[in-house]
């Protein structure tokens, strides 16, 4: 086979095993090193270990209370789904997924790709919105791992997605399923909406990242689907380090609308599976906060199995593996990582 798909993730544990938390975490911290300053690569590896070992209860009891995370299982599946789409298409191409912090491991993959020689590997980072810690990570370190076996396939990667016109329609309906399974109506004055957006160091964005630009539209572009008037947008911090994170708090913005309304609709607009994030920042310890002001929470599911996701992926890997332009399907070179090969649909955005 000529082509290898890799899709790259965050990845979480599947089970509450204190060791491998203490490891995922450390690996966390010390890719984000340079929120820090230190006077060494060691002295960077014992302050990742520090942290980690500061967060290690709390998430602990987050994977036990949960039983670790679904995270790995649904992964596996969307890249099977990816690879029996582009079967019935006609391609003959491998899909592998790889993650940033957790078993397979992007070097891991990144050596099975070079024992296999593919001449062409496309990267296609699982975050709907592009983060520089999330997705320009995550395809930096795969490009790095393939270079440092000095294995060299023809590299592409795409980048930001979530303007594509079906995975906009795949979160609409989701919503919409959700809020009519449960009998609630968006246009009561006493039911609120929040999407909840993965939160990023406010340092990003002062480097040039246009995450909460890419926020603020694609929860604009779902409101109007679903013709929703009002809504708030929160972000998911984890403030460990001393540094700055997006505002507002989804955990502020739910308190702030206990005076408004009897029950609150929480969209989880920055996953494509559910984690810890999800299963416990949200469906425990936000709905913890929205009853201690008398709010209801009613959490959107991700739609992580939605049967149009692997046609949605298949579209967009379509033009690298027959040969035409990405500039057909809307896909031009990416600005928050400027690396020849590198693709996105967010090309349009003002910059900041």
């Amino acid at each position: 086979m000529e082509t290898a798909i890799v899709l790259l993730n965050f990845g979480e544990p599947a089970e509450p095993d204190r060791d491998v938390v203490l490891e995922y975490l450390t690996r966390i911290f010390y890719d984000n090193a340079s929120l820090e300053d230190a006077e060494s690569e060691e002295g960077a590896w014992e302050r990742s270990r520090e942290l980690a070992k500061r967060r290690l209860p709390g998430l602990m009891e987050e994977y036990e209370e949960i039983g670790g995370s679904p995270l790995q299982e649904q992964a596996t599946a969307q890249a099977e789904a990816l690879t029996e789409t582009l079967e019935e298409r006609g391609h003959d191409v491998s899909v592998y997924h790889a993650m940033q912090f957790m078993e397979p491991l992007i070097p891991d993959v990144a050596e099975e790709l070079a024992a296999e020689e593919y001449e062409s590997v496309l990267a296609v980072p699982i975050y709907p919105l592009c983060g520089p810690s999330t997705t320009v990570a995550a395809i930096d370190s795969l490009e790095e791992a393939i270079d440092d076996l000095e294995y060299d396939p023809e590299f592409a990667s795409i980048t930001g997605w979530h303007r594509a016109p079906a995975y906009n329609r795949i979160r609409a309906e989701a919503i919409r399923g959700f809020v009519d399974g449960q009998g609630l109506d968006l246009d009561d004055p006493d039911t609120a909406f929040v999407f909840s957006a993965h939160g990023t160091p406010t340092k990003y964005l002062e480097e040039g990242s246009r995450y909460d630009g890419y926020v603020e539209e694609h929860a604009d572009a779902v409101a109007n689907i679903i013709d929703l008037e009002e809504y708030e947008i929160g972000y998911q911090n984890h403030e460990n380090r001393g540094i700055d994170w997006t505002e507002p708090e989804t955990e502020d913005v739910v308190e702030g609308l206990g005076d408004e309304a009897d029950r609150v609709v929480v969209e989880p607009m920055s996953f494509m599976h559910e984690q810890s994030e999800t299963l416990v920042e949200l469906d425990v310890d936000l709905a913890e906060d929205a009853e201690a002001v008398g709010l209801d929470l009613y959490r959107v599911p991700v739609p992580h199995d939605d049967p149009r996701f692997p046609g949605l992926l298949a579209d967009l890997v379509e033009p690298f593996l027959s040969g035409f332009d990405p500039a057909y399907y809307q896909l031009r070179q990416c600005q928050c990582r400027d690396e020849p090969g590198t693709y996105c649909m967010n090309a349009g955005l003002p910059p900041q």
